[in-house]
C-alpha cells in the first residue's frame, strides 16, 4: 500500500513515474536491457539527457545564455564547486545565513576563499526569520553573493529574490526548484540536489550563466569545472544515468500537470491548508515568522511534547509517513513537495484534528 510520504528528501515521487520506471526496469524501450545497463554514450541515452534538458529549460523558461549541467555530488558538492569556479582564493564573497544549509555552505567557502562576508545572520531568531526585503546590500566587487531561498530543516523561506545588479547572485534551490515559476535571469547560478522535486538522489542540477564559465581557479578538479562539464555535455564522466532518466520522466509529468504555474497554485493551496490548521488549533504551533514560512517544509510542535512519540506512531499507522522533525530541532515536519497530492495534506489535517480531539 502506498502511504502519504512527507519525507524531506529523498522525497515522494509521482506515482505515474514510479509505475513507468517499474514497467521499463528490465526492458527499456525494447532494448532488452535496463536503462541502468545502457551506455551513457549511446544515441538512445543521449536523447534521454537531451529531452530532460529541453523540458527543464521549458518549465523554468531558462534563457538561452545559460548552460544546464547534470552533475553528481549533491548540493553539498556545490558548496565547494561554486567558490572554485567563481572566486579566486583572495576574492571577497557574500553569504546570507538563514539556517543549517546556509551554515554548511559558508563553512565550505571559508576553506576556499580569503574573505567570506556574512551579511545577514538569522541565528538570533533561532533561524525562524530571513532578512527583510531591501535590507541586504551586497559588497561591491564581490565575486558572488550566495543565499538559500528555502531552509529545509528550519522551514524558513525567502518571499523575494534579493536585489543584485553588479554581483552575481547564487542560490541553492534544492528544496524549491520547480515548485513554482522562477525568474532564472535574476541569478548568475542556481544549483539543486534532485531528491526533492526533480527525481532520485544522485543527480545535481546546475544552471549557470555563460559569462561565469571559464573562471575556475587552477587546480580545480575537472569534474567540478563548469566549463569542462558544459563542453562535454555533462558527460565528462559517467553521469548518474538512472537518476537522470527518472528526472526526465518527472519533468515530463510536471509538464503534463500544467507546468509550474499550475504546480505553484497547488503547492500554495497545500501549504495554506496545513498552516491554517496549525494556527487555528491552539494545540499545534509553527515556530517560523508568518512572512517567512516555507511552502515546502512545514515544521510544527505539539503543546505537550511528551505526546510526540504517540503522534508519530499513530500517524504512521494511519499511512502518514516520515513526519519526524530533523534531529537538530525535534518536533514534526511535513514536507509538501510537488508529488505529494492535496489529498495527502487533507489526510494529515484530518489526523491532526482527530489526534487533538483525543489528546488535547
Amino acid at each position: 500500500m502506498r502511504v502519504f510520504n512527507f519525507a524531506p528528501g529523498p522525497a515522494t515521487l509521482p506515482l505515474p513515474v514510479l509505475e513507468q520506471v517499474r514497467d521499463e526496469l528490465t526492458d527499456w524501450n525494447g532494448t532488452g536491457m535496463s536503462v541502468m545497463e545502457v551506455s551513457h554514450r549511446s544515441k538512445a541515452f543521449i536523447r534521454v539527457a537531451g529531452e530532460a534538458e529541453e523540458l527543464l529549460r521549458e518549465l523554468l523558461a531558462i534563457p538561452a545564455n545559460y548552460k544546464v549541467l547534470f552533475l553528481q555530488g549533491g548540493a553539498t558538492g556545490q558548496f565547494a564547486a561554486v567558490p572554485l569556479n567563481l572566486a579566486r582564493a583572495d576574492s571577497t564573497v557574500d553569504y546570507l545565513n538563514t539556517g543549517a544549509w546556509s551554515k554548511k555552505a559558508i563553512g565550505e567557502a571559508r576553506r576556499l576563499v580569503a574573505r567570506v562576508n556574512v551579511l545577514a545572520d538569522e541565528a538570533s531568531s533561532s533561524y525562524t526569520t530571513v532578512p527583510e526585503a531591501g535590507t541586504v546590500r551586497f559588497t561591491p566587487g564581490a565575486a558572488y553573493a550566495h543565499y538559500t531561498p528555502n531552509e529545509t530543516i528550519g522551514g524558513v523561506e525567502f518571499g523575494y529574490i534579493p536585489e543584485s545588479t553588479e554581483v552575481p547572485l547564487v542560490a541553492d534551490v534544492s528544496s524549491t526548484i520547480l515548485s513554482r515559476p522562477l525568474a532564472v535571469a535574476r541569478f548568475g547560478l542556481l544549483y539543486a540536489g534532485a531528491q526533492k522535486n526533480i527525481g532520485p538522489a544522485g543527480l545535481t542540477v546546475v544552471i549557470v550563466r555563460e559569462d561565469l564559465l571559464g573562471k575556475a581557479r587552477p587546480g580545480t578538479p575537472q569534474v567540478w569545472d563548469y566549463q569542462a562539464q558544459a563542453q562535454d555535455g555533462s558527460m565528462l564522466n559517467t553521469p548518474p544515468v538512472f537518476a537522470l532518466y527518472v528526472a526526465g520522466l518527472v519533468l515530463r509529468w510536471l509538464k503534463s500537470e500544467g507546468g509550474l504555474a499550475a504546480i505553484g497554485a497547488r503547492n500554495r493551496a497545500k501549504a495554506e491548508l496545513l498552516y491554517r490548521t496549525i494556527d487555528t488549533s491552539g494545540f499545534y504551533r509553527n515556530p517560523v515568522a508568518v512572512s517567512c514560512r516555507s511552502w515546502m517544509n512545514v515544521p510544527f510542535v505539539l503543546a505537550r511534547p511528551e505526546l510526540d512519540p504517540s503522534f508519530l506512531a499513530e500517524a504512521k499507522a494511519a499511512g502518514l509517513a516520515n513526519l519526524e522533525g530533523h534531529r537538530s530541532v525535534g518536533g514534526m515536519r511535513a514536507s509538501l513537495y510537488n508529488a505529494l497530492p492535496l489529498a495527502g495534506v487533507q489526510a494529515l489535517v484530518d489526523f491532526m484534528k482527530d489526534f487533538q480531539r483525543r489528546h488535547g
